[in-house]
């Protein structure tokens, strides 16, 4: 008998017979024992549905009052499933987030959780009942209801497998589990049976969409064990959890790629003391987020050309910016490429062996894809190469690094 955090998203409660089909899943659990918690979104397309309602009367919509309304969406979908329990002769109760009391911070349309009550819940789960919980939403310390922004439905069922030291917390989504790399680009990508936190973090960050980042840090600083499984199809998913001694023999993990790339250059810049901030100064106080960054000094060390990357919505702005700036920074040109994508390795295994870097670069060499940019951490590698190369980049690394064949036991 375990105590089990199930989040559903909007996909698995979609309609009345996806509904039903997460009630059976519940059930299956409850029949072999378990205690289960159900954290669920709202309907999908159901928050578009309602901003776009309040876009209509006033645009930008009053913070407050958005909240108030988008909350309403995830109370249809855990009344609707707490029915479909109570039909199947399973006692049931739903609850807002503020009826079970996870209180928030005030920012409005993403508020951070500080503390959860989980008191209701643990007495309901005694008397037997399966609890149901709207996730995404909160409430303040004056009672107003607060959301979590995009994505906090993961946030929430991972708070409250922290907050009632849950065996497991388990997120449904339309995928089932996490895999080496985009099926969709690479056919043969293998579905992994377990990953560590820093590693989906990495991949989270890097372009992998199945996990939100904020849920993955707060199950890694609980040490809340998540596991990724389909709702529409049964599996063992994905664990991810903290690295145990086997992780290590696992070179990689997994390859993610980030199409929303775009490089900038300029070049020719004094090489003084400052130059860094001269450049991204300007880009910072614009709201811009650089990724990677790259400065090479001339040969007879008066100038240096300074390449950094920027989410390609925000290219045009930026390269405007610095152009506009170029005279006073004494660059002699700024130029930019939005053509770009990133390419990165992920695995724990890199702290223990040697020789990744050479293979990553001599796999991309035998394709003739140019490397332009490469940055890494302990755990990654990236490289920037031209966008045409995306899928031919990735087919080549999962090759070279075998991730199609499973590690041996």
């Amino acid at each position: 008998m375990a105590l089990i955090v199930q989040k559903y998203g909007g996909t698995s409660v979609g309609s009345i017979e996806r509904i039903e089909n997460v009630a059976n899943k519940v059930m299956a659990f409850r029949e072999r024992g378990d205690d289960v918690v159900v954290v669920l979104s709202a309907m999908s397309g159901e928050t578009n549905r309602l901003i776009d309602l309040a876009k209509a009367i006033q645009n930008p919509p009053d913070p407050r009052e958005l909240d108030m309304l988008v909350a309403t969406g995830e109370q249809v979908t855990i009344a609707l499933l707490a029915m479909a329990l109570k039909k199947r002769g399973q006692d049931a109760r739903s609850y807002t987030g503020g009826q079970v009391r996870i209180l928030t911070d005030s920012a409005f349309n993403k508020a951070r959780i500080l503390e959860i009550d989980e008191g209701n819940i643990r007495r309901d789960l005694a008397a037997g009942r399966v609890v149901v919980v709207a996730g995404f939403q909160g409430v303040d310390e004056q009672g107003n209801i607060t959301t979590l922004g995009r994505g906090g439905s993961d946030t929430t069922g991972v708070a409250l497998a922290a907050a009632l030291k849950a065996d497991e917390c388990q997120i449904y989504t339309d995928v089932d589990g996490v895999y080496t790399t985009d099926p969709r680009v690479v056919p043969e990508a293998r579905r992994l049976d377990r990953i560590t936190f820093e590693e989906m973090l990495e991949m989270a960050s890097l372009g992998s969409k199945v996990l939100q980042i904020r849920s993955v840090e707060f199950a890694g600083k609980y040490n809340v064990p998540l596991r990724v499984l389909s709702s529409m199809q049964d599996g063992p998913g994905t664990l991810i959890t903290y690295e145990d001694e086997g992780m290590e023999d696992a070179l990689i993990s997994g390859i993610a790629f980030n199409r929303d790339e775009a490089q900038i250059t300029v070049q020719g810049v004094p090489d003084q003391p400052g130059v860094a901030y001269r450049i991204l100064g300007p880009i910072g106080e614009a709201n811009i987020e650089v990724d990677m960054i790259v400065q090479n000094t001339s040969a007879d060390g008066s100038t240096t050309d300074f390449t950094f990357t920027v989410h390609r919505n925000d290219y045009d702005k930026a390269l405007a910016l610095l152009k506009k700036h170029a005279g006073a920074m004494g660059a002699r040109e700024v130029k930019g490429d939005s053509k770009i994508v990133k390419l990165s390795l992920v695995g724990v295994g890199m702290r223990s062996h040697a020789g990744i870097a050479s293979t990553m670069f001599e796999a991309l060499a035998k394709e003739g894809i140019n490397i332009r940019m490469i940055s890494t951490s302990e755990i990654k590698i990236s490289v920037v190469v031209d966008e045409k190369y995306l899928e031919l980049g990735v087919r080549a690394l999962h090759s070279a690094f075998k991730l199609d064949q499973a590690p041996a036991a």
